[in-house]
């Protein structure tokens, strides 16, 4: 995608915030120019890292969240303040990159599945017949353990082959049984299958620091199965998985899912100035969060990282960071990274007009939340021009009279306006037609955040 194609397809959830949108597709489209380059000149560059200021509910998470889904890169979000300097208890900051690699490797997997996808629903349907089909039983035999031991006694009879007739007739009740399964007809049928069961394990190492035990001896440790009885729609998404995994190279998916986290991987290293501690104040959690600082440094300028899958080249990995800042500045990050985030963009603060945006513009607008979750009770709910003006000035009001969590606050003035119309909704009526006009609004919220509420300064 182009940068202007980015900022288009941020456009139709993110209301506002165009520097911000414009510095995010234009590291984005570096990754592509970089991949056009010969391979000398493309290990000299190295991505531009970005970090998003501004206070919370004004879109920096969810700029990272709707990235995630139009770059077809592996991509994880973070908080840095669940981070602990190595010797305290938590969370190592090298596991941010064992998760990237976790998701390009699910991403990888995937995309390998895709592409055997027919093969396998082919397979599953064939497996699903026979373990529908009456099994046939098989002869009993006795054996003398004392003649088994010393190897004499007589030979055991052959299985006896069956006849034509049975073949042809477990032929004809296979492609009945076939018919059926595609129809639907059996999706309720209990079959038995065998599963494998997960080993999950963490325990804590002397540092502090998570070791999923799990993960280290899955490939060591035999694979445990156990038979499950379950509907055949159950049975199906688990015997496709199976299927599916038969016809993929798990070493060529961890190659490829390896390369892919490198060279195209974005970690959003979010609540960053959470862990940058004031000049003026030495010791108690500040000297942890200075030594979290210390730790993500090498990983954000570029080091080497072991997972389970293989060694991880951070180099070329972008790092966007974002944080409100209201008590700690930039500055207050110790030099060395803030000097490995050269890009600084400042998100603005919503006002009355972005309100308004943010009901009617975007693909997945508040609104059209609401009336989509009443009309399965027989609730057509729709709002006049008037009344989205109201609400957005209420929501701006809100957030001037109470603290500013940004477009947040339309959760929390659309519950309170809603509430009788969500609370008498039952389905047990015919459908109505339900319009919140201006007046509804007003009668609804003006006694909570009026422009003359002076209750909360009076004793």
């Amino acid at each position: 995608m182009t940068p202007r194609e980015i900022v288009n397809a941020l456009d139709r959830y993110i209301i506002g915030q165009d520097e911000a949108k414009r510095a995010v597709a234009i590291a984005l489209r570096n990754r592509y120019r970089r991949s056009c380059l010969s391979p000398e000149l493309r290990e000299e560059i190295t991505p531009k890292n970005i970090i998003l200021l501004g206070p919370t509910g004004v879109g920096k998470t969810e700029i990272a969240r709707r990235l995630a889904k139009l770059v077809d890169a592996p991509f994880v979000k973070v908080e840095a303040s669940k981070y602990t300097e190595v010797g305290y208890v938590g969370r190592d900051v090298e596991s941010m990159v064992r998760d990237l690699v976790e998701e390009s490797i699910r991403l990888t997997k995937q995309k390998r599945m895709d592409l055997v996808k027919d093969a396998a629903a082919a397979a599953t349907e064939q497996r699903l017949v026979e373990l529908l089909l009456p099994q046939q039983k098989k002869q009993q035999r006795t054996v003398n353990p004392l003649q088994f031991l010393l190897g004499s006694g007589q030979p055991e009879p052959e299985e006896p082959k069956p006849t034509e007739e049975e073949q042809q007739a477990r032929k004809t009740l296979k492609e009945q049984t076939l018919e059926r399964l595609r129809a639907g007809l059996l999706e309720k049928e209990i079959v038995e299958i065998e599963v494998e069961e997960s080993v999950n394990a963490m325990m804590f190492g002397a540092s502090g620091m998570e070791i999923d035990m799990g993960g280290m001896l899955g490939d060591l440790l035999p694979k445990k199965k156990k038979s499950k009885r379950m509907p055949v729609e159950h049975a199906r998404s688990i015997l496709m998985q199976q299927e599916s995994e038969k016809r993929i190279d798990p070493d060529d998916v961890n190659r490829e899912a390896l390369q892919n986290a490198e060279q195209n991987g974005i970690i959003f290293l979010d609540e960053i100035d959470k862990i940058a501690g004031s000049a003026n104040q030495m010791g108690g959690a500040d000297v942890s969060r200075e030594g979290v600082q210390r730790d993500i440094l090498p990983i954000v300028e570029g080091t080497t990282v072991s997972t389970k899958y293989g060694p991880v080249k951070t180099d070329f990995i972008l790092f966007i960071g974002a944080g409100a800042f209201h008590v700690a500045k930039v500055s207050d990050l110790i030099p060395e990274l803030q000097g490995r985030f050269p890009i600084r963009v400042t998100l603005k603060d919503l006002t009355e007009d972005d309100f308004y945006a943010i009901l009617t513009q975007p693909d997945n607008a508040i609104t059209k939340q609401y009336a989509a979750l009443l009309r399965p009770d027989n609730v057509n709910l729709s709002f006049t021009e008037d009344a989205l003006r109201e609400i957005a000035k209420f929501a701006f009001r809100a957030n001037e009279q109470n603290e500013n969590i940004g477009a947040r606050r339309l959760h929390t003035v659309m519950e309170n306006l809603l509430n009788d119309i969500s609370f008498n909704a039952n389905g047990q009526h015919p459908l109505i037609d339900v319009v919140v006009d201006g007046a509804y609004v007003d009668a609804h919220l003006s006694a909570e955040w009026g422009e003359d509420n002076i209750s909360k300064y009076i004793l």
